[in-house]
């Protein structure tokens, strides 16, 4: 009997120390987003539609040349918490994870949940280096569903981190996203913007940090995002709602084009919480922004990749047709 309770006491003292250890606070936090365009193995074995089969790296030393340039350009940027678009599945994540131990001696963790873009079978994922206690997806209610000012969000992933403890915790509530594309679909992308708005506001004018990334191609140009554009609904859709702030429009505007086409498709938006240093205590502030297209970029120009891409020459050919955004926050 005293060995069993014994055993009891050791046991739940263990369990309590892993409730109350936490991911130390790190003095630096990168997070950043990339389209990596149609990150497909060479297996088609798995896929359903005849457009992912079609995608897929045509070999297997065409996929291994591709999971080389992808954890390349990511080592180089080492962000703590990265969203991807246009993944396959959860294998070609633990192969890219792989090859970025191995070979850059960087180790990343997967947070994964499948979408429901059966006519892409693309996925929105995240990885990160620590500090992750949930990730999720949403849906809307019938009430929303009913009420035709929503639309689905396919391709999204919610996830929450939390570093450090007591008054010195730092909460992040991070999505990944990837909208509609093309010109036509722009009331279906207010419409998602406007969803996504919807589930971020009960957080947006609070303490917790909030980040909103991803691939969401707007139609507009960064400029002409006034009330009613898509980009507007998302950030401050009434003159009373709690402002997400676009980080994009802090970059040169050469510099805000993430897509060979010049397009600023891709954006990191972040609440207040996140740009205001709070008094008193140490916190999170943005510090800066980078497009990181130079690493992408191979060759002497952009190439249009469409539905030739294992077509150029790899010596021309570049790693997406997406570039990657990385913001910085300093605890100060």
């Amino acid at each position: 009997m005293k060995t069993t309770l014994l055993f009891l006491v050791v046991a739940a003292a263990t369990f309590e120390s892993r409730l109350s250890a936490c991911d130390e606070l790190p003095e630096k936090l990168t997070v950043a987003t990339w389209n990596v365009e149609w990150f497909f193995d060479n297996y088609s074995g798995d896929n359903q539609g005849e457009l992912a089969k079609k995608m897929a790296a045509p070999s297997y030393q065409e996929w291994q040349w591709r999971l080389e340039q992808v954890a390349r350009v990511i080592a180089e940027m080492k962000p703590t918490i990265l969203t991807l678009q246009e993944v396959e599945n959860r294998d070609v994540l633990y192969r890219l994870c792989r090859v970025l131990e191995e070979k850059h001696n960087i180790k990343y963790r997967i947070a994964f949940i499948p979408g429901y873009d059966f006519g892409t079978e693309q996925q929105v994922v995240f990885l990160y280096r620590y500090g992750l206690v949930e990730y999720s997806r949403r849906e809307q209610t019938t009430e929303m569903f009913e009420s035709g000012q929503f639309y689905n969000l396919s391709k999204h992933i919610f996830a929450r981190f939390e570093w450090g403890q007591g008054d010195e915790k730092e909460s992040l509530l991070v999505v990944g996203v990837h909208f509609k594309a093309t010109p036509e679909s722009v009331d279906l992308r207010r419409k998602q913007s406007r969803l996504l708005r919807t589930w971020l506001e009960p957080s947006l004018g609070g303490k917790i940090n909030v980040i909103a990334l991803g691939d969401f191609n707007p139609d507009t140009s960064f400029d002409d995002e006034k009330p009613g554009s898509e980009m507007f609904e998302l950030r401050k859709p009434t003159d009373a709602s709690p402002e997400l702030v676009d980080l994009t429009g802090t970059l040169k505007p050469d510099d805000r084009m993430t897509h060979m086409i010049g397009k600023a498709f891709d954006r990191i938006l972040v609440n207040k919480s996140l740009m205001d240093d709070e008094p008193n205590r140490r916190d999170f502030v943005f510090k800066s922004i980078k497009n990181y297209r130079e690493l992408v970029i191979r060759g002497d120009k952009d190439t249009d990749h469409r539905e030739q891409y294992y077509k150029i020459d790899a010596k021309e050919r570049d790693v997406s047709d997406h570039y990657p955004l990385m913001a910085e926050f300093l605890l100060q």
